[in-house]
């Protein structure tokens, strides 16, 4: 019964650790790591580090919990959750406009009462969870009435849900939706066209790149000269990639831009 709420902890903990990779990944807009609680701890050139810490301390400690029983990983976990919780606190006394990052930029929302709630409530059940028996692995085969109350509590006190309901209903069109170059480029790299291709580039990395409505262009030069230049959709979980092979001889002189 005492450890009947580490699924909800590994769960959390898993989440908040994908959702700092991919807003990390993502880049964003110019100061967007400023608004999250990890990163404005830190001095600008060291934001994007301290989420990446906090995500890696947070996969350790689900790590822990799932395939151990070590109270060393639920007292740390204990730990964790409550130095969170008193970060929100001051970041809601001297930051009231910043996000608390829990769960990456989702969570840029200011943080209010019903954060801190999350962060104590978590407290308490990986409190419960130090005197419980067996790994955290085991706990996932037998769900109780528990668990699901805790489940409730948590999807009460997490705005994020919201925010994430709201994004799904209103999503902007594609076109104005910010997206990264970089993961642009690693989609192109990927892609078939790509494959087929790369062995004639002088280099890997484009001499250009621009962005038009929902589509993402990289140029190169081939071994002959040519201008070869690739399109990577920005939608979509496999997007479509384009390529175009010109000669010089055809187009105008090319201008970077």
């Amino acid at each position: 019964m005492l450890e009947s709420q580490v699924p909800i902890l590994v769960v959390l903990l898993v989440l908040g650790t994908v959702a700092k990779l991919a807003t990390v990944r993502a880049g964003g807009e110019p100061g967007a790591l400023a608004r999250l609680g990890p990163a404005m701890l830190v001095p600008v050139r060291l934001r994007a580090a301290a989420l990446l810490g906090c995500a890696a301390g947070e996969l350790v400690l689900a790590a822990g919990l799932l395939l151990t029983s070590s109270p060393i990983f639920r007292w740390m976990t204990v730990t964790f959750f409550a130095l969170s919780t008193y970060v929100l606190l001051e970041l809601r006394r001297k930051r009231p406009d910043a996000g608390c990052g829990c769960f990456g930029e989702v969570s840029s929302a200011p943080v209010g009462l019903r954060s801190i709630g999350r962060t104590v409530l978590l407290t308490g059940m990986a409190l419960m969870a130090v005197w419980g028996q067996g790994p955290g692995w085991m706990t996932f085969r037998e769900p109780t009435w528990a668990l699901l109350a805790g489940v409730v509590l948590l999807a009460v006190l997490s705005p994020e849900l919201e925010e994430a309901i709201n994004r799904l209903r209103y999503r902007a069109p594609c076109e104005q939706r910010p997206a990264s170059a970089s993961v642009a480029l690693t989609r192109l790299k990927a892609s078939v066209p790509w494959r087929e291709h790369a062995p004639t580039l002088l280099s890997a990395e484009p001499e250009d790149s621009w962005r038009e409505l929902c589509w993402r262009f990289f140029a190169f030069t081939d071994h002959a000269g040519r201008h070869v230049v690739f399109a990577v959709y920005l939608s979509g979980l496999r997007p479509a990639v384009r390529v175009a092979v010109v000669s010089r001889e055809s187009m105008p002189e090319y201008t970077p831009v």
